[in-house]
């Protein structure tokens, strides 16, 4: 099948390839010169594990290219996705549209035929019943179905989740909309992949409740984790107790700074504004992110604390500064308001991360970046384990403590055991552990 991709971002970028692989021929489409330069050149603007290869592959197979013409990308396709960004709206926290009614605009004035417009943006309930009265009222005279396809990609595991999906979205009020989208994930009828046709509504409003429900889960942990370290509990130890039970399961029940990452925030947020537009406020997923954001802040006092003491002038190492490990992403990310607070405190901050370090440049200022764990550590009087990335889970304990003007090792991810840390002479802080 011939597929337009329009927006060649995250989201686009994987899901274009992935389809390019699956043998359909895929051309993506954005507005920035820059980006479509970069892809056709072979440089990949995002940090995803395998996206390299996998776009060389395809692009080197006729099977995926990239062009800044929308009207080249969208003629004669059979589905078009919309897959830009819905960023939270200034002022409300309501998701920001605009980029997809603009490209739903766009897009039926290039249609050249019947075609099925596919929403994979993330979108609030409804969104769907406006792109279809854009591009009907638009082109009236073609026929042009609106679907939507919520994408469940794990940043760092993206490729993974899209070929063995949990399950595949497909929301559609148009039997011919939801057979063609259907027909694009066939080949992972041999993986049996449950595929779930739905309404469009429901399906808007299943990936929202997906991440509200993520969410959740991370914060009710990170509460536990507190009360943990009031009465002397193990948060790791209740997490597996209760992560046993198969109604609960284990994901998400990892204690640490609180979620951050270009997904949960803003559609955390989305969906409370969109409950209360519909008079039916969701009370849980508002204590979610307030919660959530009073952490990230409150994550800088326990550093602080951790340090026996004010930290005005003192040198506090960060390592990994992306929301998670295996991207480069620093959206909403704990790092950033973990250093805004240590910085009003009056602590001089060093930081390093394998890939986020010049997404970071961008957001931060008054940071000295380390080469590497062990440079960031030099001459540092606490060193904070922000993202746990694999190489930061078996540090030479021996060669820190040697490096640091004092021994306080600050674990916001429980990457150590404790007697592992304090055998080597750390005073060790984590998060929920006695």
């Amino acid at each position: 099948m011939r597929v337009a991709m329009v927006g060649a971002g995250y989201v686009g970028l994987v899901s274009g390839a992935c389809f390019a692989d699956f043998g359909h021929t895929v051309v993506c489409v954005d507005t920035a010169p820059e980006k479509i330069a970069a892809l056709k050149d072979g440089r990949i603007p995002i940090y995803e594990p395998g996206l390299d290869a996998l776009v060389a592959e395809n692009v080197r197979q006729r099977r995926l290219a990239f062009t800044t013409s929308l009207a080249e990308a969208v003629a004669g396709a059979d589905a078009v996705f919309i897959a830009v960004g819905t960023p939270s709206r200034r002022g409300d926290g309501f998701a920001d549209l605009s980029y997809v009614h603009q490209a739903a605009r766009d897009i039926a004035a290039a249609v050249t035929g019947p075609t099925v417009v596919v929403t994979k943006s993330t979108v609030p309930v409804g969104t769907g019943d406006e792109v279809e009265r854009i591009v009907r009222e638009a082109r009236p005279g073609i026929a042009i179905a609106v679907a939507s396809n919520p994408e469940f990609l794990r940043e760092g595991a993206a490729i993974s989740d899209f070929k063995r999906p949990d399950r595949v979205v497909i929301g559609a009020d148009d039997p011919k909309a939801a057979a063609v989208v259907s027909e694009l994930y066939r080949p992972l009828y041999l993986n049996h992949a449950p595929i779930l046709v739905t309404s469009r509504r429901t399906a808007e409003l299943t990936k929202y409740a997906a991440n509200a429900f993520l969410a959740t889960k991370i914060t009710f942990i990170n509460e536990i984790a507190d009360l943990c370290e009031q009465v002397g509990a193990d948060v790791q130890e209740v997490a597996r107790g209760i992560g046993l039970d198969n109604r609960i399961g284990r994901k998400f029940l990892h204690a640490g700074p609180g979620y951050g990452g270009s997904c949960f925030p803003k559609d955390t947020l989305a969906l409370v504004k969109t409950a209360q537009d519909a008079g039916s406020p969701v009370r849980l997923v508002e204590t979610v992110v307030a919660v959530n954001d009073s952490r990230k802040r409150a994550m800088a006092r326990k550093v602080v604390a951790a340090c026996g003491g004010p930290v005005r002038g003192k040198r506090i190492a960060l390592l990994g500064l992306t929301f998670k490990p295996n991207t480069d992403d620093m959206r909403e990310a704990p790092s950033l308001a973990i250093i805004a607070g240590l910085q009003d405190a009056g602590a001089r901050v060093v930081a390093y991360d394998p890939e986020g370090v010049e997404q970071a440049r961008a957001l931060l200022t008054g940071v000295d970046y380390a080469a590497d764990p062990y440079a960031c550590a030099e001459g540092a009087h606490a060193l904070v384990i922000v993202t746990e990335w694999d190489a930061f889970r078996a540090l030479d304990l021996r060669r820190l403590h040697g490096a640091m003007a004092e021994p306080v090792l600050v674990d916001l991810r429980n990457v150590y055991r404790p007697e592992d840390a304090r055998r080597h002479g750390f005073t060790y802080a984590s998060v929920g552990r006695p």
